[in-house]
């Protein structure tokens, strides 16, 4: 019967190859030198990040940038990681940040040239008169209350996470996504709302 290698190679839980590693072991790792854990991260959280600017741009192409120029921004700055939060977290502030910096540069772009500044957001999805109702409804929020209400329900952050991300206490994350829910709920008058795969729950809930 044949004998194990006692000396081969074996798959640790610190191997930047080894999927099951967490978000912030795998940035260590390629702190250290290791591209295969950059890789994962990226087929990680390529569709959510591509998802986050997508409900905030119509156009999916410059979702799309905005994701790459997302990724390279966590390229450009592994060397001061720290795995003081969340890699989510840590990776959508750097989103929008990327998303407020596109923002800025088109309305400077839009007063120079005379022309008002197209709004983009948000856009739920490719469906039809629900989704295009709910885009509707969404756009009448106020920002912040708005930015808070996408957090939670579509990239499911935890009221902590969108603090974060959004600068803000906790209890007023909370308090502005109450009143984000009801104005939504008021706007559409037609609860529970739906959009193409997600069910915005208007109920509210418990942290």
């Amino acid at each position: 019967m044949p004998q194990p290698v006692k000396d081969g190679p074996t798959i640790r839980s610190e191997d930047p190859a080894n999927p099951s590693m967490t978000d912030e072991q795998l940035m260590f790792a390629f702190q250290r030198g290791s591209s295969e854990a950059f890789t994962h991260l990226f087929h990680r959280y390529q569709q959510p990040l591509f998802g986050f600017f997508r409900r905030r741009v119509t156009d999916a192409s410059l979702a799309e940038e905005l994701t790459q120029e997302t990724f390279i921004a966590v390229l450009r700055r592994i060397a001061h990681y720290k795995a003081v939060s969340l890699f989510r977290t840590y990776l959508y502030a750097i989103g929008f940040h990327v998303l407020r910096s596109y923002r800025r540069k088109a309305f400077f772009r839009a007063g120079f040239t005379g022309t008002a500044a197209i709004e983009h957001e948000p856009a739920t999805g490719p469906s039809f008169e629900s989704d295009f109702l709910l885009r509707q409804a969404l756009r009448k929020l106020d920002r912040v209350d708005r930015e808070v209400l996408l957090l939670r329900e579509f990239e499911q952050l935890a009221y902590a996470e969108i603090a974060v991300i959004l600068h803000l206490p906790v209890n007023t994350v909370r308090s502005r996504l109450f009143r984000a829910r009801s104005a939504l709920r008021e706007l559409l008058n037609e609860p529970p709302i739906r959009s193409t795969s997600k069910q915005l729950s208007i109920t509210k809930e418990q942290a």
